[in-house]
């Protein structure tokens, strides 16, 4: 026993490792998540006091366990049968397969990471770069929205920034799980974007399996009552207008619901912005036909170290306003109660009409649309035309901006000229011609309101819904 044994360095390295590693397996790891964990349940506790919606036990899921509830489903099973019989593979594949799929979907929901974290950086960022505006809402139809229902924001998808001014907004009353598209999966994006409790969605995914494993996970979220928001245009616009749905998400909670489950609530909810932050980029994806875009490495540097020379100066003031509409909730049930069966289409098409009637209407779209001809205008002649747009829009119901016509059109017209899009002639203001697809996407934003289609009398009132 007390021979003396002669070891390389590199062994008794190797050992050493091997020993401190299983006393952090077995004691130090086990302590540190204990007291993790306890602080965690504590911030949750406190959070759920004060949130209008808590945080649902299904969202505080250990994300292992939620990874093998959401395999070893009936449906998720038969779908893992039927791709190892369609693709000639075993089904232990099939199955390592889905687990995959699983564990790229399923997020791993971090309170601490969501309230104290990203929620503060979300309210940093949004009002350190816009003039926040809370636009049209009916609060008491909002109010009245059964606590135990599944509610689901729809929303409309103008700029990357939508993910932080919606979250810094409702964070106040509810955590928000978002539907999260192939560009984030990428490291260490995708660990934060899982801690802030997304998921993400491979939407060119045809894989029947795939399918099924995403569609089970959206259900089970929906019966676990969590809070989700999701983007049914599926990706940002090129235009500037709301564009044509997808239906995958919405099929998915229509197809799982069932009467003696939990109501869903859909909350409709429009974006503006008088500047978007990729504006040229989505404009050029439209121009090309080529949806995929990634901004040079070097134009992006540049943008920031300007940004960050106009802070350091003092100069920089904001992009002008961003703001946010909620439109009249939809209830499932009471919608399937009044109608009978309803296809997802007609769904779709009810939640976007009322997402487009959401959209608010600010100054910089105001005067694109009076400026998009090419034109040179007076600035008396600008202010006229916008007044007389507002008139229009107000009649109809729009959100507006709340400052007089004056004010909205020297603003608007200062944000422009500061980017450059403008030029003063004898004749008045005119475009620049390189700023032509400009105007236009700006004034496409609030063209549906100034077209004021005929109201769908497909649609039916559900204000009474959310009771």
């Amino acid at each position: 026993m007390t021979t003396t044994v002669s070891l390389p360095l590199w062994l008794l390295v190797l050992i050493l490792l091997f020993a401190a590693v299983t006393f952090a397996s077995h004691f130090l790891f086990p302590s540190v998540r204990w007291f993790f964990r306890k602080r965690a349940e504590r911030l949750v506790s406190r959070l759920n006091k004060r949130l209008q919606r808590p945080i649902e036990p299904f969202k505080l899921a250990r994300r292992h366990d939620m990874i093998q509830r959401l395999i070893y489903d009936p449906q998720v099973t038969e779908a893992i049968v039927e791709h190892a019989r369609s693709h000639n593979v075993p089904e232990n594949v099939a199955f390592e397969l889905a687990r995959d799929f699983a564990r790229e979907i399923v997020p791993s929901f971090s309170a601490t990471a969501y309230f104290t974290i990203g929620a503060r950086v979300a309210r940093w960022l949004a009002r350190s770069l816009y003039r926040i505006r809370l636009g049209s809402f009916d609060r008491s139809a909002l109010e009245r929205i059964d606590p135990d229902a599944s509610v689901i924001f729809v929303i409309n998808h103008r700029s990357n920034m939508d993910y932080v001014l919606v979250t810094y907004l409702v964070s106040r009353t509810s955590a928000l799980s978002y539907a999260v598209g192939e560009w984030a999966r990428i490291w260490p994006l995708s660990a934060v974007i899982r801690a802030m409790g997304a998921y993400f969605i491979r939407r060119r995914n045809r894989s029947g399996l795939y399918r099924r494993v995403l569609a089970r996970y959206v259900q089970m979220a929906v019966a676990g009552g969590v809070t989700q928001a999701f983007f049914p245009e599926g990706g940002l616009s090129l235009t500037g207008r709301v564009e044509s749905p997808k239906l995958g998400l919405l099929n998915y909670i229509v197809s799982g619901w069932t009467p003696n489950g939990r109501d869903v609530i859909f909350v409709p909810v429009g974006l503006n912005y008088d500047r978007v932050l990729e504006d040229r980029f989505l404009i050029a994806a439209h121009t090309s036909g080529q949806r995929r875009f990634r901004p040079p490495l070097g134009v992006v540097l540049s943008a920031l170290g300007g940004h960050a020379w106009q802070r350091l100066t003092r100069r920089f003031k904001t992009f002008g306003t961003a703001s946010v509409s909620f439109g009249t909730p939809l209830s499932l049930a009471n919608l399937i109660e009044e109608r009978g069966p309803v296809t997802t289409e007609d769904l779709a098409s009810i939640l976007m009409g009322r997402v487009r009637k959401s959209i608010p209407v600010l100054p910089v779209p105001l005067v694109a649309s009076v400026l998009q001809d090419g034109t040179p205008k007076t600035r008396a002649q600008i202010e006229a035309e916008v007044a007389r747009m507002v008139g229009h829009l107000s009649r109809h119901g729009a959100s507006m901006p709340r400052r007089d016509v004056a004010t909205v059109t020297a603003d608007a017209l200062a944000l422009l000229f500061e980017r450059g899009l403008l030029s003063e002639t004898p004749a008045g203001v005119q475009p620049k011609p390189e700023a032509r697809d400009v105007l236009e996407y700006y004034g496409n934003s609030i063209a549906e309101h100034l077209e004021h289609p005929a109201p769908d009398t497909a649609e039916i009132d559900n204000s009474e819904s959310a009771k």
